[in-house]
């Protein structure tokens, strides 16, 4: 088994030294690197460039690895080494009177020989510019078209290319605002119909999910000889990459780029990739798709060929040297980890598979997986507040700290120091950010605290997977009152109800703020059938409770779910993961046990502590089949 521990984690080292304000509670997703309103162009590549020839894939590892010490350096030069573009590339076009106002960007501009032509119109003798050029796959010519984002004038000439090239995909990877900043244009009606130009936009559906959302288009040209012929175009809009940085994991754009292959049409043109200006977001995208195909078709990838082949088409494409060793990153994750998501109708295979030994030695195919993500590194350097002395007495098991990058901040208090800490993590869910809180059981010290981040958090559910004691040992301080009322610090508890359901225990408790006197109603499931060491005995239990805060929390308006165990990791992290799963295969009828834990232990550690946890997924997942495929199409 290779180990695992390279520094995957690239944004570490760039890590954000951001001053936390109580406003600000939570840092953003992703690394950033300032930017000016204007897109600054890279100084040409020295004339004496370094040749940075083909990687096989199985020394992908080791070269990552050794291009990412000393704070990237090696990246830094391969990138500095790139050409800027084609050396004969003219902008003609771009720059004539009549079409400079349609370039978002100045010096974002495209070639001559590569642009998109438009059709003319009639009456319009320079109708057919558009800031757009055409970029070739690892072996289809043109299998994408490199967009800026639409201006609010130019939007009719978007829709107009996306009809003209028999479009049926377009992938954006900007959001429309980013740090106060305009990025692109809004070119769809959120519901019902527009018409842009000649184009008529009908929205037929769209689906949020945490990283990405995908809409659908019904389009028609409305002109007399276009007849009435409908197409439909599907737009994949990725949502967490930060402008002029990268994403926070590869992870999230892996699922994304799956996503953007499996429904791109056979017949259809070319793709459609636009961010703001159509260089940084789009050419990473771009060579990551075509990286992929190289390591399928050839077992090496070529990113410094690959960059400097589309440059030709397209300059600056790519415009960080974060972006560039993060197109590594993706690589590197694809090359290791593969594509483990599963069909829901292939689950009962792959479990035979995993729990049947391979013939070489005695390792279980279940236990392999497993220790993949046991040889993930934890990130001991990202954890300083959670070690810092005053909040350490604070923690329950001092090997599972919160990550400073999502830890939960709370309000600093009036003249006390480190008041703002609670051992809590912010996790995502299936469709949101953020969705759950990650906690650990709290001590008798720190039961204000954890009420004042329910409190300041907006918390109506939280999911207990713990009793207060087990073996006789304390796992977690009783915050709640028996009966009545109790206070703790500015805020009172009262019971209001307490009834038995089949698995857990349901507590309706009302949480009183007292300097404002302001109420509000807290849900709290307390699951029984969890013993300290091992799993529930059968996993109808964990899909009824995940169910019921499901209710819940469509109810009370969907603000974060604290759940906590003792420590926060084990039991925490697995009704997490499977929240999570489950969602997906009602929503898909895919899961993807594997990444979803991954994802969980890269913002919290130790999520999903033990083989058994990790198996148990599995199992709840064909409970959950077995159970609800009578009633549910999970194709």
């Amino acid at each position: 088994m290779r180990k695992t521990t390279f520094s995957s984690f690239r944004w570490l080292k760039n890590q954000r030294k951001a001053v936390v304000t109580t406003v600000d509670k939570k840092l953003p997703n992703g690394n950033l690197e300032e930017q000016d309103a204007t897109v600054v162009l890279l100084p040409r590549s020295p004339s004496a460039a370094k040749n940075y020839p083909p990687l096989a894939v199985e020394h992908l590892e080791d070269e990552y690895r050794l291009r990412s010490a000393d704070d990237g350096k090696l990246f830094r030069e391969e990138y500095n080494s790139l050409p800027g573009g084609h050396a004969q590339g003219t902008y003609e076009e771009a720059n004539k009177e009549n079409n400079k106002d349609k370039n978002r960007y100045p010096n974002i501009l495209p070639y001559d020989h590569s642009r998109v032509v438009l059709t003319q119109l009639e009456g319009c003798p320079a109708c057919d510019y558009i800031n757009a050029s055409y970029i070739d796959g690892f072996t289809i010519k043109n299998k994408f078209i490199a967009a800026q984002g639409p201006k609010e004038d130019t939007v009719a000439d978007f829709w107009r290319m996306i009809w003209e090239q028999k479009v049926s995909t377009v992938v954006m990877l900007t959001n429309l605002k980013e740090r106060k900043e305009d990025k692109c244009y809004q070119y769809w009606p959120d519901q019902g119909c527009w018409t842009y130009g000649n184009v008529r936009v009908a929205v037929e559906d769209f689906t949020v999910l945490v990283d990405y959302t995908i809409r659908k288009f019904c389009i028609q040209y409305q002109s007399s000889d276009a007849g009435k012929m409908l197409r439909l175009v599907t737009q994949l809009h990725f949502t967490s990459w930060p402008d002029f940085g990268v994403p926070f994991s590869p992870i999230g754009m892996l699922k994304f780029l799956k996503k953007v292959k499996a429904l791109n049409p056979a017949f259809a043109g070319p793709i459609v990739v636009h961010c703001s200006a159509g260089v940084g977001r789009t050419g990473t995208f771009i060579v990551i798709d075509g990286m992929i195909d190289m390591m399928h078709a050839e077992q090496k990838v070529d990113v410094f060929g690959f960059v400097s082949k589309i440059r030709e088409q397209r300059s600056q494409l790519i415009q960080t040297d974060m972006q560039y060793s993060f197109i590594y990153q993706a690589l590197l994750e694809y090359f290791l980890y593969g594509d483990t998501e599963l069909d829901v109708s292939s689950l009962e295979g792959h479990l035979h598979k995993l729990h049947n030994t391979f013939n070489q030695g005695d390792r279980v195919g279940l236990e392999e997986e497993f220790k993949k993500l046991t040889n993930m590194r934890i990130m001991k350097e990202n954890m300083r507040t959670g070690n810092l002395p005053a909040n350490m007495k604070k923690n329950r098991v001092l090997q599972i700290i919160p990550y400073d990058f999502n830890r939960v901040i709370l309000s600093m208090r009036r003249g006390q120091e480190f008041t703002d800490y609670v051992n809590a993590s912010f996790i995502d869910g299936y469709r949101q950010k953020d969705y759950f809180i990650a906690t650990q059981g709290p001590l008798q010290h720190t039961v204000e605290d954890f009420w004042r981040m329910v409190w300041e958090w907006k918390c109506h559910s939280i999911v207990m997977l713990t009793e207060l004691q087990e073996r006789e040992q304390d796992k977690c301080y009783q915050y709640w009152p028996s009966e009545e009322s109790q206070t703790y610090g500015d805020y009172s508890v009262e019971m209001k109800g307490d009834a038995l359901c089949d698995a857990f225990s349901l507590r309706d408790l009302v949480l009183t703020f007292l300097p404002e006197k302001v109420t509000r109603v807290i849900r709290h499931f307390h699951f029984h059938g969890w013993p300290e060491v091992g799993i529930p005995a059968e996993g109808r239990g964990m899909i009824d409770i995940i169910a019921a805060v499901q209710r819940q929390q469509q109810q009370s308006g969907n603000h974060p779910i604290v759940v906590h165990c003792s420590a926060g990791a084990g039991r925490t992290g697995t009704f997490i993961a499977l929240s999570n799963i489950l969602e997906r295969v009602k929503a898909e009828g895919l899961l993807d046990v594997f990444q979803t834990v991954k994802s969980l232990r890269m913002q919290r550690p130790h999520m999903v502590q033990t083989v058994e946890q990790y198996d148990f997924c599995y199992r709840v997942v064909q409970d959950f089949v077995d159970i609800f495929s009578d009633y549910a199409n999970f194709k």
